[in-house]
């Protein structure tokens, strides 16, 4: 694998990242661009001119932008107010699909991909609305209606959260996404407990009995190694050694050496998985980011590219040429 470039130092990473970001001098932020993603009533489509709302990537989206410092009014207040009207049963959210004899043009269709990853990330949403939109959009309302379908979630005994009341076991990276909306050292306790294979040196992705891990395979177990870095996530004080996660240079180092080539190659049959790309960006991994720039934006506003690609792929430099070497990106 290509040597990734020494990391950067934290004051000169954030001056690129804000540099790129698109900070102007009077210290306004780019705004971000959904044409195509976003309707005139607030709904934000999973893929560019699709037919089908996934919240959970419409939520992932909006707080990727606005985290990583850009303009999101734009949007967010919009998708709140559509959202917020359309979430059935009270509390629990939905797949809608098109349906353009229907007023607003959009039905249920299918239930939510996770309501405990989902409610936990529509949770930090509503809780970054500023407080002079807060009552017109109902946001102390809504956040409240989400804080109590999430906790009917938690199952006591292990302190983790389930997919679904009907769904009642619980997924790694779906509890990561629950710490990222309620850190505890609680429930980080609970991943490890429950997640970490200390023979392994892994986390396993679920708690289902009858799931079987296949350390070979990139979603969800090469995936779900990593995303603990892309949320932020460390063991707690007092959780036993695990094999170099408390240190994310060598998560990071280790994780590319092992999955780097299978991500990159991945990009050509299924989603490109632009996370993955911005954290190498932050990680000051430039050949990487031009790497998995040069194979995916021909997939740019298709039908594998989700909005949290487009999002990625705003928060990124400008593509440059030449391309790189083809070993260089195995």
């Amino acid at each position: 694998m290509r040597r990734r470039h020494t990391a950067l130092g934290p004051w000169l990473m954030a001056l690129l990242l804000a540099l790129l970001l698109g900070w102007s001098p009077e210290g306004q932020s780019r705004a971000l661009d959904l044409h195509g993603y976003a309707d005139a009533q607030g709904a934000i489509r999973l893929v560019h001119g699709g037919e089908q709302v996934d919240p959970y990537f419409a939520l992932q989206a909006l707080l990727l932008a606005r985290d990583q410092g850009l303009d999101v009014q734009a949007y967010q207040s919009r998708w709140i107010g559509w959202i917020g009207h359309h979430q059935q049963p009270v509390g629990v959210l939905a797949r809608y699909c098109t349906a353009p004899r229907r007023a607003g043009g959009w039905r249920p269709c299918a239930r939510a991909d996770a309501d405990d990853a989902s409610l936990a990330l529509w949770l930090r949403l509503l809780r970054g609305v500023p407080a002079a939109e807060r009552q017109a959009l109902q946001a102390d309302t809504l956040q409240a209606e989400a804080e109590a379908a999430l906790l009917r979630l938690r199952e006591p005994r292990s302190g983790l959260f389930i997919v679904a009341p009907d769904l009642p076991y619980s997924l790694w990276m779906d509890n990561l996404e629950v710490w990222s909306a309620w850190p505890s050292q609680a429930l980080s306790q609970a991943l490890v407990q429950h997640f970490w294979q200390p023979q392994a040196g892994r986390f396993r992705v679920s708690t289902q009995p009858a799931h079987l891990d296949v350390p070979g395979r990139f979603y969800p177990e090469a995936t779900a190694q990593i995303y603990p870095l892309l949320l932020g996530w460390q063991p707690p004080p007092g959780a036993p050694a695990l094999h170099g996660w408390r240190d994310p240079d060598v998560l990071y180092t280790r994780w590319m050496q092992a999955h780097r080539a299978q991500w990159l190659a991945h990009l050509e049959h299924d989603y490109p998985w632009g996370l993955i790309a911005l954290l190498a960006w932050q990680r000051g991994d430039r050949g990487t980011v031009h790497c998995w720039q040069h194979r995916a934006y021909p997939l740019r506003h298709g039908p594998r590219w989700t909005v949290t690609d487009e999002v990625v792929a705003q928060l990124l430099p400008p593509l440059t040429d030449p391309p790189p070497p083809k070993e260089d990106c195995q």
